[in-house]
């Protein structure tokens, strides 16, 4: 697939650029096979700290590491704090003989340590799952029905591909959250995250959650980050400056992967999909994040005004200001609110995403896109 000549692109350029590199994202989104596909057949230099037997050996990390050469692949990174320490002193040698890529998904832990020990010395990749320009558009809508895991959207059928949901929800809310050095009771977890499903593109409303579930407002928070730092969800920020207007400054959530907000609903196939009550959400949430992996954006933000002009998405590209607004029409049509948005945000291209398959101007600066075209935009 297109990914891997993306992704290697970015690794290669980064470990040229940086003694160590951490390649971060969800569980179960293909780091592990990335990285492999970096080494030699016959490295020896790839250790998975899930494995017992490497984390002994790993007991005394300089030992193991100083004198290896080339690639050396460090998987689970996050489960070996007195790692990062060593690599510190590893990345400062002169010559340089290796460079470390990281392989994590998200903790307390790993962030803590990184920020720590290896300040000036670490670049970031994030790894997420698959988007239509890697699958290709002929399978955008079973990618939106599956959502981008690997073997989530590979599956041989709906049915496997929705029991294999179930398993990585589960395993996720009763083995890896803990893992990964969160302290949250599974079931409690749970209950939130199908709770926070039903505000799928919707203002974060803290004490209401918390009021439903008989819990603190500072309790649903930390439930809340848990699920950001593990990219399970997205909190897409406001955006606002002193306009002289009252402007909405809670964040939106949206759910990072379709196939998991479908789970999480009960929705099985696309024909449940399209007649669920969520399918607008769902289609808002598959786009947005679309748009962003089209894009990459160091930062994104919406935009609302209490008086009812909103955005859905707007960022910085190449130093121009972005707008985007996702319509589940047949044909978009300009608006007040678009217009207004325009001169707020001072935008120099807004685009409305929408399902169907022409491209048309609305207006100076507004382009109507259709959703399969989104990785031509950049």
């Amino acid at each position: 697939m297109l990914r891997r000549a993306v992704y290697h692109h970015a690794l290669r350029e980064a470990l040229e650029r940086s003694p160590v590199v951490m390649l971060a994202g969800p569980r179960q989104c293909g780091k592990s096979t990335l990285a492999k596909e970096l080494l030699p057949e016959d490295s020896t230099s790839f250790f998975d700290l899930e494995d017992p037997t490497v984390r002994a050996a790993m007991s005394e990390p300089m030992t193991t590491l100083r004198d290896l050469r080339g690639l050396v692949v460090i998987d689970e990174a996050q489960r070996h704090p007195e790692l990062f320490p060593v690599l510190r002193v590893l990345a400062d040698r002169r010559d340089t003989p290796a460079r470390f890529l990281l392989l994590g998904s998200a903790s307390p832990e790993l962030s803590r340590q990184s920020a720590e020990s290896l300040a000036g010395r670490v670049e970031l990749i994030e790894l997420r799952g698959f988007d239509t320009s890697e699958v290709g558009t002929a399978e955008r809508d079973r990618l939106w029905v599956r959502g981008g895991f690997p073997r989530s959207f590979l599956a041989k059928n709906d049915v496997d591909s929705y029991r294999w949901r179930q398993q990585f929800i589960s395993t996720f809310l009763e083995r890896d959250l803990g893992v990964l050095g969160f302290g949250m009771a599974p079931k409690a977890m749970e209950r939130f995250w199908k709770m926070l499903s039903h505000y799928h593109g919707q203002i974060w409303n803290a004490s209401e959650i918390a009021a439903s579930m008989g819990v603190s407002p500072h309790t649903t928070r930390s439930y809340l980050d848990a699920l950001e730092q593990t990219y399970m969800v997205r909190t897409l920020q406001p955006w606002y400056v002193n306009l002289g207007k009252r402007l909405v400054k809670s964040p939106k959530i949206y759910l990072r992967d379709s196939g998991i907000f479908h789970n999480l609903q009960g929705i099985r196939d696309r024909g449940d999909l399209l007649t669920h009550p969520k399918l607008g959400a769902s289609w808002e949430g598959f786009a947005l994040e679309e748009v962003l992996a089209a894009f990459k954006p160091d930062e994104a933000w919406y935009y609302a005004v209490h008086s009812g002009s909103e955005l859905d998405l707007f960022f910085r590209y190449k130093g121009k200001r972005i707008g985007v607004e996702f319509k589940r029409q047949d044909a978009p049509r300009m608006t007040k609110s678009m217009r207004v948005v325009m001169q707020d945000l001072e935008l120099d291209q807004l685009y409305v995403i929408y399902p169907g398959t022409l491209r048309y101007t609305l207006d100076e600066g507004v382009e109507v896109v259709p959703l399969d075209r989104i990785a031509t935009l950049p």
